[in-house]
């Protein structure tokens, strides 16, 4: 069985709409969808009706990401607390929070954060961040003693995590065998080339392959759609689509 794993999607409908095609291409039988639909994107209404009209779908396990639960949960607090760490980002949560409506709030609301999956006697744990914090960062230079902790309490039979959160695709195999998997961003990549990245896994007989994709989409008018936005510091995140290298905003 073909598996494509996705996160990170930000309302990038340019981007959704490409890997979809690749993953179509690629004979991928499921989707798992990590979280962070919507959060200071170009289309976040559009992004979340567009899985939300996955719910109910057998192929598609949905989970919830960090943002997501902002977003649903978004007071003055949140918005306060945000601007002292990221301002731009605060302000792009605001301005998501008028834009979307209750329905699709609750959608994100209802997401499960984390969600076990069995597939041809392999165990799966979908998380965004790691195991332990939806907000934990899992990146290529975390070391393998971190990874392991954030192990530490999840079941010894799962044999497969997956995870996002930090738009940076790496992977580990730990001392208990377990492999942990990074499936980065396709809305937002900090990857060298501004290319959406997300996993095709292949399960055959209780073994898995895994492979990265990464896939060109229209990130131009991506960032044109998102700078119309408007909201403060809009235009520099929208140079993040075209420079993932200018992640530190």
């Amino acid at each position: 069985m073909k598996i494509a794993v996705i996160s990170d999607i930000h309302g990038n409908m340019e981007a959704i709409e490409a890997v979809m095609n690749d993953i179509q291409i690629q004979g991928c039988e499921k989707v798992f969808v990590l979280g962070d639909y919507a959060m200071a994107g170009p289309e976040p209404c559009a992004a979340i009706d567009w899985f939300m009209k996955q719910e109910g779908n057998p192929n598609y396990h949905m989970i919830q990401g960090n943002t997501d639960l902002m977003l649903a949960d978004y007071s003055n607090e949140i918005y306060q607390t945000l601007q002292e760490k990221a301002p731009i980002m605060a302000e792009a949560l605001k301005d998501d929070f008028f834009q979307t409506n209750p329905v699709q709030r609750t959608f994100l609301k209802n997401l499960p954060e984390q969600k076990l999956v069995k597939i041809d006697g392999v165990n799966i744990l979908l998380v965004h961040g790691s195991p332990r914090q939806n907000n934990e960062d899992i990146l290529p230079t975390t070391s393998m003693g971190q990874v392991e902790n954030m192990l530490a309490d999840i079941d010894p039979d799962i044999n497969v995590v997956l995870c996002g959160h930090t738009h940076i695709p790496c992977g580990f195999q730990t001392s208990t065998k377990q492999t942990v998997i990074n499936v980065g961003s396709i809305g937002r990549p900090f990857t060298p080339e501004p290319k959406s990245c997300y996993l095709k896994l292949t399960i055959n007989n209780g073994k898995c392959v895994f492979e990265h994709r990464f896939i060109k989409y229209n990130n131009e008018r991506a960032a044109m759609k998102l700078r119309g936005r408007e909201f403060a510091g809009v235009n520099k995140l929208a140079n993040t689509l075209l420079e993932p290298n200018l992640r530190h905003f």
